[in-house]
């Protein structure tokens, strides 16, 4: 019962947040105050939870039909990952907001905490019902956020963001939610999947198919336009979709569904997940070249997104125990990666007022400490030593080759130099190339709460590299009984 009401609180706890934001509008400090406060509360309450739990439910609207939720390792993983940034976000949201002078920022601040509480639903839900309920109350959650400069140019955005997100996800994933359930009788997440009976192998892959598709907050393409319109949103907002809910909500719904709906062992031997492999991987390639063309510093990070989200698909998509925790892993380190690379590009905005990468030359003079944060970033995406996504590459080889798919070995190395092409030159230009003109001489470094931000997130880029093994061997135990793959 305890381990229930911790879990209720968890959901609770930021929508009681964001109704006393909304309350304390008035008073900028106390708003700010309490979002804070809020935010570390559910973070200590995630960190009071067990590692894994029986199925607690609250209601069941028809027979075999229900809102239950549970603890097990992947979805404490998200949880403690989106718990933790949504502290260090709110922290770089009060000095971004401030010196950029945001409007409508308690409705900032109120949205804000109600997607995180979705994002918790989403974490601890114990069937695909659940997840599905919490999974579109996200995507009505952030719209506010993606609209909230209410120009013209973002309600275009909201409206494409509505589109695609509501569009795939009523149409395909709900479609492929009913199917399982006519086929297997159950949408309940068990360990090794609901099909326990044998079924068509080309019915299972209709099926997948239409799941990994459904999930358009994976940003799979050609489902991805919604992702870089919705850059015309506030930084902390970008980082927000980049690293702390929306993507994240996305490719752990694939990695949920694969793992406990669809199961490994069902995935490998019927070849369901190996067609959809070509999709995922052209997503990687494409992604980073179409990054590479862009100017405007958020839409590269956001192509970029784009590629990196697929990495996590094809760990999924490899149907194996590496693959895997290859894409848990890869879930938790590009989350701290991206999100250090989207907190350098609003400090730069705010600070310097550019947004185009060409005009950065000799930034990184007048921006040390955030250029510095910003390499950091770029590294750890990269995914160079010593950084927590050497591990997570690593891994994805390996599942890659256990699973005899020798060829997305070259699809990783090609899309490694693509991101060396596309993220390295720009903290080089501003420390190599020579100020503009215009520019004003000496440190103009971003707001002190952006510094703190970056300096956490880049920290544990580092950080993850020396616990990245005991993460994966947590993440291992919720898989062994799909007896797929070798343990690590």
């Amino acid at each position: 019962m305890m381990t229930g009401t911790l879990i209720l609180t968890s959901m609770a706890l930021p929508a009681v947040g964001g109704c006393l934001v909304a309350l304390a509008g008035r008073w900028p400090n106390i708003r700010e105050a309490i979002t804070l406060v809020t935010a570390t509360s559910l973070f200590l309450v995630i960190l009071g939870l067990p590692g894994a739990s029986g199925v607690f439910t609250i209601a069941e609207p028809a027979p075999g039909f229900s809102l239950a939720f549970h603890i097990e390792p992947l979805g404490y993983v998200f949880a403690c990952l989106a718990s933790f940034l949504w502290i260090v976000t709110s922290i770089y949201a009060i000095g971004y907001m401030r010196a950029h002078n945001e409007p409508n920022q308690t409705r900032f601040y109120a949205w804000f905490a109600v997607a995180i509480g979705s994002v918790m639903g989403i974490a601890f839900a114990a069937n695909m019902l659940t997840l599905f309920v919490f999974y579109e109350a996200l995507t009505l959650a952030t719209w506010p956020l993606v609209t909230h400069s209410q120009t013209d140019q973002a309600r275009r955005s909201g409206q494409l963001y509505l589109g695609i997100l509501i569009g795939t996800s009523m149409v395909l994933l709900l479609l492929s939610i009913a199917l399982v359930w006519q086929i297997t009788g159950s949408v309940d997440f068990k360990a090794g999947g609901v099909f326990t009976e044998p079924v068509s192998d080309t019915i299972l892959t209709i099926v997948y198919a239409l799941f990994i598709f459904g999930v358009g907050k994976a940003a799979l393409m050609p489902f991805h336009g919604w992702l870089p319109a919705a850059m015309v949103a506030p930084t902390p907002v970008s980082a927000l979709l980049h690293a702390v809910a929306v993507v994240k909500a996305g490719v752990f719904t694939i990695l949920k569904g694969t793992v406990y709906l669809f199961g490994l062992d069902n995935l490998s031997d019927s070849g369901a997940a190996e067609m959809l492999l070509p999709v995922a991987a052209l997503t990687i390639i494409l992604g980073s070249v179409i990054a590479m063309r862009q100017d405007n510093l958020k839409a590269r990070l956001a192509y970029s997104t784009v590629s990196q989200l697929s990495y996590i698909v094809v760990g999924a998509l490899v149907a194996n125990t590496l693959g895997v925790i290859a894409a848990s892993l890869h879930m938790v380190m590009h989350a701290f990666g991206k999100i250090t690379l989207f907190f350098c590009a609003g400090g730069i905005m705010v600070a310097s007022h550019k947004t185009e990468i060409s005009t950065m030359g000799g930034l990184g003079r007048q921006m040390p400490i955030t250029m510095a944060a910003f390499t950091i970033g770029a590294i750890a995406i990269i995914g160079l030593p010593p950084m927590g996504v050497i591990w997570s590459k690593w891994y994805l080889i390996a599942g890659s080759i256990e699973g005899q798919y020798w060829w997305l070995i070259g699809v990783f190395a090609i899309s490694t130099l693509l991101n060396i092409a596309y993220l390295l030159p720009i903290p080089l230009q501003g420390l190599m190339s020579s100020p503009a003109a215009d520019d004003h001489p000496g440190w103009h470094e971003a707001p002190i709460p952006c510094l703190i931000a970056m300096g956490i997130t880049a920290t544990g880029c580092v950080a993850l590299f020396f616990f990245a093994p005991a993460i994966a061997q947590y993440l291992s135990s919720g898989l062994a009984p799909t007896g797929s793959g070798d343990q690590p």
